[in-house]
Formats: structure tokens, C-alpha cells, sequence
């Protein structure tokens, strides 16, 4: 059932504001037209989770106007006829052989030794396809080699090369005057930049050179690499002679018969602004800058009759957990990445919630059980309509699109508590099984597929992102020197913990037993407020039964740790 957002009356959210201007701006336009926004992907190497932005803040916007029964299209450019920069490191299956393939277009690059797919561009593509599909993503795709290639910009070409003087001009101002640009807050490194251009390639020339200026850049017909130049244009004929110093190859060609070559980037993208009609399409922070491709772009999307689109400039997606995001590294976190550990509703909330000039992360360390706290929190709340309004809209578009609900977990336990499951049983499902139906005895659980996926997506994070020195691994034994070097209020810190275990085992009972041991000891009711003495004796009294029961001062929640164990377990680690 497709879900009914409310109107842009009643939510105050980012996405909700962008819709309105989106339709006011597509009805000034093109009159009874489909609504166009775009995104642009260039897969150069892996698609990492900063890419995704350029590609859910337009499907963000796309959703709400479906949901408001427009119709829209989302266009997504697959930028594979761009050129092949430089190889990637740490890419398995690629050597430093690859680097003769610099200049080719992406999509005659070979794949990484061993992929199944038919060359570079297709490798790296597969797994945003199937991210994408997996977010509930709806879009057309476009490969930008199959438009050049079949000729269907040709008239876009030849217009380009006609008025090559014109665009000279406008690229021209920002050869000759560089102005200082914002500065940024932060150190940005190279690759950051050359993921903030979004569609494209950051670091491609602009067409200018010492035979004149061309937009245009041929492929070569004996190496396939734009190291080219081209030497004479006729705009009568459309005769265009190149020369290529890769391999000295030459020849002369007529464009308005010739399919094997480029506009350069800060042409191509406002020529396809025109063409395709796009009402908005948001760009990377780098577009800030003076002669930077957005910038450029709404000055020459004019020679091709057309306007700028409207849209964001968005921010960095950094990462909790994992190394700096950068395109030019291999094993940089992908989308694909993020769902192996997390639902999918989670990561569109991650998008959805901060506007998109606001920075965020993504966690893959010990934060992600922060994030899926405050998601649970967020669910309870929109269930008892205490939610506010923006949030309830940000609830809403993670969930699921105008086509209908994503797939969810029947029943969405603790990350944290399913985590700690994984992480104890170590992949014995009998096991996570029995603990987790002991959780609530009122209400077990019969079947692990009712905890699924989220309970895979626990237990892959604890397989791939927590290191093997703080995996949890029980005592085999009890630490007998540990216990009888116990004082008096050690001793019946356990004492009183062991003969509260079968009236408490559940873990809720669990809880209330662990925290209120010290309690007792500290004269105090049941439910007494929290003082810094009694959370000291708290720490304490914990600590002492991590080190009883994993041999470490930390560990998983206690309740849930004290589960896995067994109770007969438990009582054989802690009795001297």
C-alpha cells in the first residue's frame, strides 16, 4: 500500500520544502510535463557512501511529489564514458597493469580480474544497482556511453562546436580571474573533492588548448584514449582532424557521422541539463567555488537553450569506524557496505533527517547501537503520536516511498541486545535462539525470523566491523584465585546476585537484579535515584562480574551476557 505522506502544510522537513519549490519550478517550465530530477554516477572504482547522497536527496524529493500524485522521473546518469582517471589501490583483482588503460572510457576498461561483469564501468556499477534496489530507489538510468555512442547528441555536439567561441567566453572569465573561494572549515583532500563534483570527472580539462579552443574531446580510434587534440574543426562540413599523443595516431573525421568522443565535462553537464529538462539536481560542496562545474554550467546550459536546475549543494558523509571515505581507495565503505550491518530503513533515515548541506556520519563502530536506540525511539514515538512533526516525516520517507513499505523486522528487538547475542553465541543459531526467547518469558520468541533481517544485520556487523581482541569469549573455568581473593562485600555482592537469578531470569528481571545488588549493599530501597556513590558501586560491582565471566573489565550488556551464559553457567563461574 503506498504510504500518504502529509502535505507540505503540515511538515516542516527539508524534503517536504524542496517538493514545493520543485513543482512550482516544473509548472513555470514545462506546463503539464513530468517533474525531471537527476543525480550522476561515476563508477571510476567503488560507489561509496558520499556518492549515495548525490543520488537520495533527489529521490527524497522525487518521492514526496509522487506521494503528492505528481509523476517524476528521477534520472540517473551512469557516467561511464568518462575518461579512466587513474587505477585505484587496494582493488582486488588489479595491478599496476591497469594503468595502461588510462584515457580509455570506463566501459572499455577491463574488469577487475575475476569479476563476472563485461568491463570496469559494469563492475563497479552492479553494486549500487542493487544497493539502490535494496533502498527502494526508483529511477531511470542512463548510460552515458550508450547515448554518445548511438549518436543521440549528435545535434548537442555539433551546437556545442558551432558555438565553442561563446563557451570559450564564459570559461574564460574564470581562467583569467581565480577568486579566493570560501574557505573551508576542514581540510579537504583531493579525493574528497573529486567526490563533492558529484556527476563527472572533477580533474577533466575544459577543452582549451594551443590549437584553440573545442569542447570536444574524441576518443582515439587506434589507443581508445583521449589523450587527443584536435587540430582543425570545419563547422560547414563537420570535418574535424585530431592527433593522439598516446600513440601518434591521426585522422579526420566528420562529427555529424562521428560517435566516438565526449563534450568535456563543464559542456556535457549543462548540455544534458537542456536536453533532458532537469528541474533540479543537487551538487557536491565543491561547486562553492568560483568556475567550479555547477557554476560554470548555469551560464552555458543557455547556449543550449535551456536553464540551471534548482537544487542543493549538499555536504561530506564521513564515517564512524572505518578509514575516510575516498573513491581513489579501495575497501572505502560502501552503500552495499552500510546494509550488510544495517536495515535499510535506518540508512534512508540518515539521509532523510539532515537537510543536505548538514554533514553527517555513518556509523560501523560502537555507534551504530547509539543510532538504532534513537531509530527505536523514534518508532515508539510516532506509534503513540508523540512524535514531532519533521521527525514523523523523516520516519515516514525512511520506512518506505510512495510505492509502499520497505520490508521490515517482524519484531524489532535491541541492535545492541541482538549484537551482543551474535556476538556470544558465535554463530550458533540454537543458541541465539534460546537466549533470545528467555528475553521474555511472557512473550518468546519462536523462530529467529522473527528477529530477521535486523538480526543478521547484528550479527555481520559483530563478524566484520568489532575486532577479534574484543569479541566476547566466556570462561571456560571459574577464576578461582579472582573469588577467594573477594572481600566480605564482594563476596555478597555475588551472594545476593546468585539467589536472585530464578525469580529474575528474563531481562527485564536481569536488570532490575544487576542494578539493584549494590543497592542492598548500599542500604538503599529498590528504587532509589541514582547518586555518584551508588553509580561508583554500580561500575564496580560490574566490572568485577565481566572479569568473572569474560575475563575483561567490559563487555556486553549484563542482562543479556548473564542470558547467554545459563543460568547453571553463571552459578559455576561465580561460586568460589
Amino acid at each position: 500500500m503506498p504510504i500518504v505522506a502529509q502535505s507540505s502544510t503540515e511538515t516542516t522537513d527539508w524534503v517536504s520544502r524542496f517538493a514545493d519549490e520543485v513543482i512550482a519550478e516544473s509548472d513555470r517550465r514545462a506546463p503539464g510535463k513530468d517533474v525531471v530530477v537527476a543525480s550522476g554516477l561515476s563508477p571510476s572504482g567503488p560507489i561509496h557512501l558520499g556518492n549515495l547522497r548525490e543520488v537520495m536527496t533527489p529521490h527524497l524529493v522525487a518521492d514526496e511529489i509522487r506521494r503528492r500524485g505528481r509523476t517524476v522521473r528521477h534520472l540517473l546518469s551512469w557516467d561511464d564514458y568518462d575518461r579512466y582517471r587513474k587505477v585505484p589501490v587496494g582493488i582486488p583483482g588489479v595491478d599496476g597493469s591497469w594503468a595502461e588503460h588510462i584515457g580509455k572510457p570506463l566501459t572499455s576498461v577491463p574488469a577487475p580480474e575475476g569479476s563476472p561483469y563485461a568491463n570496469w564501468a559494469e563492475h563497479f556499477k552492479a553494486a549500487m544497482v542493487d544497493a539502490l534496489a535494496a533502498l527502494g530507489v526508483a529511477y531511470d538510468g542512463i548510460s552515458q556511453t550508450a547515448q554518445y555512442t548511438s549518436g543521440v547528441y549528435r545535434d548537442q555536439v555539433l551546437h556545442a562546436m558551432k558555438h565553442r567561441g561563446d563557451i570559450d567566453a564564459i570559461l574564460g572569465q574564470y581562467r583569467t580571474k581565480k577568486g579566493p573561494g570560501k574557505k573551508s572549515q576542514k581540510p579537504v583532500d583531493e579525493a574528497e573533492l573529486e567526490a563533492a563534483e558529484g556527476s563527472g570527472a572533477a580533474a577533466e580539462d575544459d577543452g582549451s588548448g594551443s590549437t584553440g579552443y573545442f569542447p570536444y574531446k574524441p576518443y582515439c580510434g587506434s589507443c581508445e584514449k583521449d589523450l587527443t587534440t584536435v587540430t582543425a574543426y570545419d563547422d560547414d562540413t563537420t570535418e574535424l582532424t585530431y592527433t593522439c599523443a598516446a600513440c601518434g595516431f591521426s585522422e579526420t573525421v566528420r562529427l555529424s557521422e562521428f560517435n566516438r568522443g565526449k563534450l568535456v565535462w563543464k559542456v556535457d553537464w549543462p548540455m544534458r541539463w537542456a536536453y533532458e529538462g532537469v528541474i533540479f539536481e543537487p551538487s557536491g560542496v565543491d561547486h562553492s567555488s568560483p568556475g567550479s562545474s555547477f557554476q560554470v554550467g548555469g551560464q552555458i546550459v543557455g547556449i543550449f537553450g535551456g536553464e540551471q536546475p534548482i537544487g542543493p549543494m549538499y555536504a561530506f558523509v564521513g564515517i564512524s569506524g572505518m578509514a575516510k571515505m575516498s573513491s581513489s581507495k579501495g575497501g572505502v565503505p560502501t552503500p552495499a557496505d552500510a546494509l550488510e550491518i544495517m536495515e535499510p530503513q535506518l540508512l534512508r533515515w540518515l539521509y532523510a533527517r539532515r537537510r543536505p548541506n548538514q554533514s553527517f556520519k555513518i556509523a560501523f563502530d560502537q555507534e551504530i547501537q547509539r543510532l538504532y536506540d534513537e531509530w527505536d525511539k523514534l518508532a515508539a514515538k510516532v506509534a503513540d503520536a508523540s512524535v514531532l512533526p519533521a521527525d514523523a516525516a523523516a520516519y515516514s520517507r525512511a520506512i518506505g516511498t510512495a510505492a509502499g513499505e520497505l520490508p521490515r523486522t517482524p519484531r524489532p528487538l535491541p541492535y545492541r541486545t541482538l549484537a551482543s547475542v551474535a556476538d556470544i553465541t558465535g554463530g550458533h543459531e540454537d543458541q541465539a535462539l534460546r537466549i533470545l526467547g528467555e528475553l521474555d518469558p511472557e512473550r518468546p520468541l519462536a523462530s529467529l525470523d522473527e528477529v530477521r533481517p535486523r538480526f543478521d544485520k547484528a550479527q555481520a556487523w559483530i563478524n566484520t566491523q568489532v575486532p577479534a581482541e574484543q569479541r566476547t569469549v566466556v570462561r571456560a573455568e571459574p577464576d578461582t584465585e579472582l573469588l577467594v581473593s573477594l572481600d566480605d562485600r564482594g563476596r555478597e555482592s555475588l551472594r545476593l546476585l546468585l539467589e536472585g537469578l530464578d525469580s529474575h531470569w528474563s531481562l527485564d528481571g536481569l536488570t532490575t537484579l544487576v542494578y539493584g545488588v549494590p543497592k542492598t549493599l548500599e542500604g538503599l530501597d529498590a528504587d532509589a535515584g541514582p547518586t555518584a556513590e551508588l553509580k561508583a558501586a554500580q561500575r564496580s560491582f560490574f566490572a568485577l562480574l565481566y572479569r568473572l565471566l569474560v575475563g575483561r573489565d567490559t563487555g556486553p550488556r549484563l542482562p543479556t551476557l548473564l542470558l547467554a551464559v545459563g543460568v547453571e553457567r553463571v552459578r559455576k563461574l561465580l561460586s568460589a
